[in-house]
């Protein structure tokens, strides 16, 4: 099996659990990659045969201590060249992650490890995700989905989905960033720091997550 679709399905399961808990289902994973779910079936009994995954028929699919190695590892690479991009070429945080999918497969182990210490081994993607460290490891603090915040929660943004680039710039545009303090005053509404309340894009209070 080709590496790079072996590493598309590990990094699929990882991300499915590193916000909330419940375990990804086949037919979840075939949605996520866009592929039909006897495809993804197929695959997912290889990479059990290979002991990246732990899967019973009609069952959820998890990572073996191998398979999260090793997807910690791509998901490393990932965000790494993500924050390079930010910081050293000054592309936006919503132009980065197709350019990241595809230098992820081609740069080397020297060049991925100068990068992180050019950056200075930094924790944190520009979304805020957790850059793995060389042996897996992450930094994570309890947290809570601004969609499921009560109003009156202040919190800081931990992380901001990077899945859809248009709400990225929307994000932008009002203001909401990784780092900034939200405090939900409605339903669709935030006040940001110490500004006045602005309304939420469409989506956005299920693609940003505060500090809990």
């Amino acid at each position: 099996m080709p590496s790079a679709a072996i590493d598309d399905y590990l990094k699929a399961i990882y991300h499915h659990t590193e916000w909330q808990t419940a375990p990804i289902t086949p037919s979840q994973l075939a949605g996520v990659l866009g592929l039909a779910p006897s495809t993804v079936t197929e695959m997912v009994q290889k990479l059990a045969a290979q002991d990246l995954v732990s899967h019973r028929p009609y069952g959820p699919v998890t990572l073996t201590d191998a398979g999260r190695l090793r997807a910690a590892s791509i998901i490393r690479r990932h965000r790494l060249i993500e924050t390079w991009l930010v910081r050293e070429f000054g592309y936006a945080w919503d132009e980065v992650h197709d350019e990241a999918e595809v230098l992820e497969h081609s740069i080397s182990d020297r060049l991925l490890e100068g990068i992180s210490e050019r950056l200075g081994h930094p924790r944190f993607d520009p979304h805020g995700d957790a850059i793995p460290d060389a042996a897996g490891e992450v930094e994570r603090v309890p947290f809570v989905l601004l969609g499921e915040a009560r109003i009156g929660h202040a919190g800081r943004v931990l992380r901001v989905s990077d899945r859809d680039p248009e709400l990225l710039r929307a994000l932008e545009e009002a203001g909401i960033d990784v780092g900034h303090t939200l405090t939900v005053t409605g339903r669709d509404a935030v006040a940001i720091d110490d500004s006045p309340t602005v309304t939420l894009p469409q989506g956005a209070a299920e693609a940003v997550w505060l500090t809990a």
